[in-house]
């Protein structure tokens, strides 16, 4: 079987000059691909405990999910603003240009559950950070935050300081 690496596709000078785009759909293409992907994400909760799995819109539900039906855990979407149909909170967070905000219903974690937040890639860590401060508004405790892989050059889990990060793949550039 393959390495989870050889799965992930590299666009290079996309989406400009000098930056490598690390394509996570040429893994969902591919079954053994996402077995393994899936596995090897599942893998970093191992003893683990667990309430609760978290998911950011939209990769984050991909990952999520199967990882939350393996563990027979809940599943909780943090959705884009406006995209939930009951009450919310929300967090706003800074983008390269410009900010964004994220929802969670304010019924979807109670206070004391552990909660693990899957997502596919950490750059920056603005989005993961806004969902953190989500969870821990509405009681619950972070226990774990695994991503399938990390751009380790833009220094996103500077801003997860404190939290148990994981990645299956890591890549030292941007």
């Amino acid at each position: 079987m393959k390495k989870i690496e050889e799965y992930v596709r590299s666009i290079p000078d996309f989406p400009e000059p000098g930056i490598i785009f690390r394509d996570v759909t040429s893994i969902l293409q591919d079954a053994d691909g996402l077995r393994l992907a899936i596995d090897s994400m599942q893998e970093c909760l191992n003893g683990v405990d667990v309430d609760v799995i978290v998911g950011t819109e939209s990769r984050g539900f991909m990952f999520g999910v199967p990882i939350a039906y393996n563990l027979h855990k809940a599943f909780v979407p943090v959705r884009k603003k406006g995209k939930l149909p009951c009450e919310t909170i929300s967090q706003s967070y800074d983008l390269e240009y410009g900010s964004a905000e994220i929802e969670i219903h304010k019924d979807a974690v109670r206070p004391g559950q552990k909660v693990v937040i899957i997502d596919d890639l950490i750059a920056t860590g603005g989005t993961v950070e806004a969902a953190v401060k989500l969870i821990e508004k509405l009681g619950g405790e972070v226990v774990k935050i695994v991503f399938l892989m990390e751009l380790a050059g833009l220094n996103g889990r500077e801003k997860l300081k404190g939290y148990n990060v994981d990645s299956v793949i890591r890549y030292e550039g941007k």
